[in-house]
């Protein structure tokens, strides 16, 4: 069979993954992965040649000789099916608010109006991706999430997403759940680490990955933070992995990484609960969401 190619994007609040794949084995190219880190608050002009960039530097690196569509995950709110953004207030992407990014992508890239360009939730195509990874998933009902600077979620079964219907929340979106004083994000997040550890310590963190540092070298406020957050992200999820009677549930994004940190408090409420579904941490998350994104384009 002649092989075909897409390339897929992985989009976050600070960094894009580009990366061409091969969408009839459903395989990232060797050498294709570039990785772009970014403001994404800058002016819409600026992140648009930072996405050009990163496009352009894979395709080159890949040696293919043409790619037939472009996969986008990318964060909500979005109209996934008319590609426009309606982030808003959200720390990121503040000026990309209404904006129709496929008309975006056409302009910069210089491609003709029927080039296919199609776009999914970050947290759908991370979650499709796993399961896309584990042909065992397949015949299985799925919960994945991403944390990072948001909170991202989808529900999946047997390799379809669900996002209507009673046993999913609205969307398929648990970032804005009603949780303690606010919403889930507000806990559940980078923000919600950085303002938990102040509540805490009095003490400002520029980032996710400072905390992470200061709990390795054994701060206990730090330490305390993350506990804290495994307990706030099992109160959010619990009722929906009841209801949506996961077998499986999967955790991925930047702040997965520091899972040693917050997976035994998030376990101990998950048992209280009496739940029996099995916890994986994704070992390479970015990989599962290029894949997850290209599967809009696989060719089987």
């Amino acid at each position: 069979m002649n092989k075909e190619y897409a390339v897929g994007l992985d989009i976050g609040g600070t960094h894009i993954t580009a990366a061409v794949i091969d969408i009839v084995d459903m395989k990232v190219m060797d050498f294709s992965v570039h990785k772009e880190s970014f403001d994404s608050n800058m002016p819409v002009n600026e992140v648009m040649d930072i996405w050009e960039k990163a496009i352009r530097t894979s395709f080159k690196n890949s040696k293919v000789e043409k790619t037939s569509g472009l996969a986008v995950c990318m964060p909500g709110p979005f109209d996934y099916t008319n590609g426009v953004c309606w982030i808003k207030e959200q720390s990121k992407y503040e000026h990309f608010y209404g904006l129709n990014v496929r008309d975006l992508f056409l302009d910069k890239l210089d491609l003709s109006g029927d080039f296919p360009i199609l776009f999914e939730n970050d947290a759908v195509c991370f979650g499709k991706g796993e399961v896309f990874k584990d042909a065992d998933n397949l015949s299985k009902k799925v919960m994945a999430i991403t944390l990072g600077t948001g909170l991202g979620a989808c529900f999946i079964d047997k390799g379809v997403s669900v996002s209507t219907g009673n046993l999913v929340p609205t969307d398929g979106e648990i970032y804005n759940l009603p949780h303690k004083e606010g919403m889930a994000e507000d806990y559940v997040s980078a923000r919600g680490l950085l303002a938990g550890y102040f509540a805490l310590s009095g003490k400002k963190v520029n980032n996710g990955l400072e905390l992470f540092n200061l709990a390795e070298t054994g701060d206990t406020e730090a330490i305390k933070t993350f506990e804290q957050m495994g307990e706030d992200l099992a109160a959010v999820v619990i009722p929906w992995l009841e209801k949506f009677e996961a077998d499986g549930f999967i955790i991925g994004g930047k702040i997965a990484n520091a899972s040693e940190f917050f997976l035994p408090s998030f376990h101990a409420k998950i048992k209280e609960a009496g739940l029996e579904v099995t916890v994986d941490i994704s070992t390479d998350n970015e990989v599962a969401a290029l894949l997850g994104a290209a599967s809009m384009l696989y060719k089987a």
